[in-house]
């Protein structure tokens, strides 16, 4: 119950702060009932467990900036994974198992280990992989290997044999025709329960498959990417609530996956993705410029501070758009103080939040929510769409891709269909950025060659803070 007013509270972010507190209450709830259920001489062993883990969790989240959370998702998600797989080769090698359940329960004790390390195995090496990506130490491109989907398809398929063949192999009553049939090719190890081979093979074609998966997958996808390990995350969990018989894990983990999946879904849609499409390959190209795709030249019109802050003072209507830059450049609470400043004017100010703006799903609404900038004007994408042909200035502050009118123009654009902020409709677009440089997506961008718009080249934090001087001058 807690978990679930954990989910409601977070389905807004007026009620977020106290869904965490939920979230909180209910993990500490399903901890302690755990251990308290263990009958042990061994409580020595979880405490320093539960230590050094809870340490190491406290420091990264001290430490951690905002635009570093991404990454630290995707990270945990990899611990997440690899320890469903390794709690589901401890119960496996555990000499209890076959004292425990014999004929069909061993059988479905058996299929719960395997997809419960299978799936942790895939999520622990895509989420690293994600890590990588999201920190910029691995390069946002997709790997495009030749025949890549017959890879997956093989890594998968290798994988589904390995497990039959440790099912089998595990089980006494099979059959020797089924175990040659199987397991021919997966020698017992002395000493080791049979079918070991055959289930580290399942976990190395795992490890490969989820390596392989989230690095043909390019930078522009990397939101779905966090989302969708968020979902394995949680259907791991699930599997190894299944394997421990602990009921708690089962309707955690059931939630974890389950609302993952949903907002993976939501962002897909959000982007006009198939979500099938985005896992098999993605559309970003994280740098490289297709050839395909149109050039955009033309000359751009650059401002200084000083004609920003007058274009604000004139204006009546104004949205401003945050991006992954804002993030990077911890402008947030400036970009607050001249909200507050313009509205004390008597001016109208929005905010206009695509749905995969940043590095994961709520980048920007977290950011804006940490500067106190009010609920109440911060608006998704398709409720203020609409209104840009009324809008005055519209600021854009360090997005690139969810702003590309070719999006909507090119059809060869590689993220051609995606829906985009149409911050070109309103009178004057103001386009805060460091350099000309493409997206994370790295697509070329026209909305910088329009004639009403005006590229703000500099640090958004030091940009922006001299805009602040001058409107409160």
């Amino acid at each position: 119950m807690l978990f679930i007013l954990a989910l409601n509270g977070l389905s807004h972010p007026e009620k977020a702060r106290r869904g965490n507190v939920f979230g909180i209450m209910g993990m500490t709830v399903a901890v302690l009932a755990t251990v308290l259920t263990v009958i042990s001489n061994n409580y020595w062993v979880l405490a320093i467990g539960i230590g050094v883990g809870g340490t190491i969790g406290l420091l990264l989240a001290l430490r951690v900036k905002m635009t570093q959370m991404p990454e630290l998702i995707a990270i945990l998600h990899s611990l997440v994974g690899a320890a469903a797989a390794i709690i589901g080769f401890a119960n496996y090698l555990d000499p209890g198992t076959l004292l425990h359940f014999s004929g069909s329960s061993l059988l479905v004790h058996d299929l719960e280990t395997c997809l419960g390390i299978f799936i942790g195995a895939v999520t622990c090496t895509g989420s690293v992989i994600a890590y990588g990506k999201l920190s910029a130490h691995i390069s946002g491109k997709p790997l495009t290997l030749p025949a890549r989907h017959f890879l997956n398809l093989l890594l998968f398929a290798v994988a589904l044999w390995a497990g039959i063949a440790f099912v089998i192999a595990h089980n006494p009553a099979s059959s020797p025709h089924a175990i040659a049939a199987t397991g021919g090719i997966f020698p017992p190890l002395p000493g080791m329960p049979g079918g070991t081979v055959a289930l580290c093979v399942m976990t190395a074609m795992a490890l490969l498959f989820g390596i392989h998966l989230v690095l043909a997958i390019g930078g522009a996808d990397m939101p779905v990417v966090v989302s969708m390990l968020n979902s394995y995350s949680g259907w791991a969990a699930a599997a190894t609530g299944f394997m421990l018989g602990n009921d708690l894990l089962i309707v955690t983990g059931a939630l974890v996956g389950s609302s993952g999946a949903i907002l993976s879904y939501i962002m897909c849609r959000a982007m006009n993705r198939n979500f099938l499409a985005v896992i098999a390959g993605g559309f970003g190209t994280g740098g490289s410029h297709p050839v395909t795709a149109e050039e955009h030249h033309g000359e751009v019109m650059s401002v200084k501070p000083e004609e920003v802050a007058e274009l604000l003072n004139q204006a009546t209507s104004i949205v401003i758009i945050p991006g992954y830059g804002m993030a990077v450049a911890h402008a947030q609470h400036t970009v607050a103080a001249i909200t507050k400043t313009l509205r004390e004017k008597g001016k109208t100010v929005r905010f206009a939040i695509h749905p995969v703006a940043g590095r994961m799903p709520g980048h920007m609404n977290v950011l804006l929510a940490e500067a106190n900038v009010p609920y109440d004007i911060v608006f998704e994408m398709d409720a203020i769409n609409d209104d840009f042909p009324k809008v005055d200035v519209a600021m854009v502050i360090g997005a690139n891709d969810i702003v590309n009118p070719a999006a909507l123009t090119d059809p060869n654009s590689p993220i051609a269909g995606m829906p985009v902020i149409k911050c070109w409709n309103s009178t004057i677009a103001v386009v805060m950025k460091r350099s000309m440089a493409t997206g994370y997506a790295g697509v070329d961008n026209p909305l910088f060659y329009r004639e009403n718009t005006r590229m703000f080249f500099g640090d958004a934090q030091k940009s922006l803070d001299e805009v602040y001087r001058l409107l409160t001058a």
